[in-house]
């Protein structure tokens, strides 16, 4: 019987385990450089199958929330280096998400003050977070109003997308990259109704709205080779005021589409992120959604996310649903989370009023077992 502890293939990446650490915000990355104490955070869960950065923005634009680093400089990139070669250096692999935030951004985050973009001009209901340059202190405020992108702009997003990817690979070290098209960014507004209301080829069918998407999965995937690239999907969440029509036909087509490109996985955000697993107003079939890319050809490993514990994830694994099982915010509080859930030892738990910002309190102070 497979176990959550076996070793796994996806793509090119030999997993040890079927445990990811999932991708985590913690901004603490001033002026989008990655720091000395990332190296450590990372490479102090470098006992993972994979770990996933937190978002990382592919060029200023795609910045969203303060002190989340970038891959869009020679200095950011230098950086990332010493993160990765600290993990390389504990055995772990690491591969970055790669971001664009689309709308959900504030104009004192963007290039020269300007609007946010996105498909659409529909300012979402959400927050994000900027520093005030007098006090430096972090806090959340209102997203500005986008504006919608114009169509000749959209291979510069596709172009970014794969130019980040190829220098994440090749100049920063990372052993893959996963695409960032969850949770109500850039990526996902294209696919939603609820944010593209474009009448262009970028909007409308189920098969325009996916157009970018699969442009960009294609781009990073001719960049890299695509058994090094995951993307991140969120079928139902709401996050970031975001919704979609009629979702099941949308994301099997999607997959469908993706499975030719030889993808290291895909990765699947169960229900509401970092909320209910299931939504009464939003069913959605995950069984069925995994059948179509398989029967499309997908081979990428499937990984589940969003309120697994130790037995779900064992489950889930060991009945053939899942690949890999990505957990977030054990992550945080248990750098050692693979020793604790082979162990069955107890977690320590998290403190969320430590999640965002900060120093090593929160972020490199949680104990091992024993």
């Amino acid at each position: 019987m497979t176990s959550l502890f076996n070793p796994v293939r996806a793509g090119a990446l030999e997993l040890p385990n079927r445990i990811a650490m999932a991708p985590l915000t913690r901004n603490r990355a001033p002026h989008a450089v990655p720091t000395d104490l990332m190296a450590t955070y990372y490479s102090q869960r470098a006992s993972a199958g994979l770990l996933i950065s937190e978002g990382t923005a592919i060029s200023h634009q795609g910045q969203g929330y303060a002190d989340v680093p970038g891959l869009y400089s020679e200095e950011q990139l230098q950086a990332w280096k010493k993160v990765t070669a600290a993990v390389h250096g504990q055995g772990g692999r690491i591969v970055t998400q790669l971001w664009h935030v689309g709308r959900i951004s504030h104009t004192l985050l963007q290039p020269d003050n300007l609007a946010p973009v996105g498909p659409s001009a529909i300012t979402a209901r959400s927050k994000t977070y900027v520093i005030d340059e007098g006090s430096g202190q972090g806090h959340f405020v209102p997203v500005s109003a986008p504006r919608a992108l114009r169509q000749e702009e959209l291979p510069g997003i596709v172009h970014g997308f794969a130019a980040a990817a190829r220098a994440a690979v090749e100049d920063a070290g990372f052993d893959g990259v996963e695409l960032h098209g969850a949770n109500g960014y850039l990526l996902d507004q294209f696919l939603k109704t609820g944010a593209n209301e474009r009448t262009d080829d970028y909007g409308g069918s189920i098969e325009n709205r996916c157009r970018l998407v699969l442009e960009c999965v294609r781009a990073v995937a001719d960049a890299v080779g695509g058994g090094k690239v995951g993307i991140r999907l969120s079928p139902v969440t709401p996050a970031n005021d975001i919704v979609d029509a009629d979702p099941q036909p949308l994301f099997e087509y999607l997959v469908r589409q993706m499975a030719s490109l030889g993808l290291a996985y895909i990765h699947i955000i169960e229900g509401s992120t970092g909320g209910p697993r299931e939504l009464e107003d939003r069913p959605f079939d995950y069984a069925a959604l995994k059948n179509a890319y398989r029967k499309a050809g997908g081979q990428g490993a499937w990984m589940v996310n969003n309120g697994y514990d130790r037995t779900m994830a064992m489950q889930a694994v060991e009945s053939g649903y899942a690949d890999v099982v990505a957990f977030g915010k054990a992550f945080i509080s248990n750098p050692d989370l693979v020793r604790r859930l082979r162990n069955d030892l107890p977690l320590n738990a998290w403190d969320s009023k430590l999640f965002y910002g900060g120093g090593a309190r929160g972020y490199t102070d949680y104990p091992m077992a024993g």
